[in-house]
């Protein structure tokens, strides 16, 4: 979905749709000009998509968990491109001051009490016999009539 489809539609509908509002989605249009006017004056070859555009990319990729392969596809850029505006995308708003998460030692201070659970979700190999002409018992073929 491109940012100039979307663009018109009510606030509580852009917010159904992104899962941000829109005044958290205007700000980090905001950063990330300022981010990229940063970046381009040294110079390099100008991005295919917009701003709007890369963050609405960014968004199907964290809401809707789709593969890089079938966002590049809708918004007609390679998948390697997808990847980079994501994390571009994703570092920049990380590294600023009003999306940055408290560090450790905040979260330590405060007052609100954690309980934790942890599950043990990795995949393990499972063993299987091998296969060699010790193993396998083989059938002698009888006559069949």
């Amino acid at each position: 979905m491109r940012f100039e489809t979307i663009k018109g539609i009510k606030n509580e509908d852009f917010r159904r749709l992104t899962g941000i509002k829109r005044v958290a989605f205007n700000r980090m249009v905001e950063i990330l000009s300022e981010e990229e006017m940063v970046k381009k004056k040294a110079g390099g070859k100008p991005n295919k998509l917009s701003i709007e555009d890369r963050i609405l990319m960014t968004l199907e990729y964290l809401r809707e968990y789709r593969t890089y392969f079938h966002i590049s596809k809708g918004y007609g850029v390679s998948e390697s491109a997808c990847f980079r505006n994501i994390r571009w995308v994703e570092d920049t708003l990380v590294k600023h001051p009003d999306f940055a998460l408290p560090g450790r030692k905040v979260l330590a201070k405060s007052d609100v009490e954690y309980e934790l659970i942890l599950i043990d979700a990795t995949e393990t190999p499972i063993q299987r016999p091998k296969k060699n002409k010790n193993n396998t018992i083989q059938e002698r073929k009888k006559d069949t009539r």
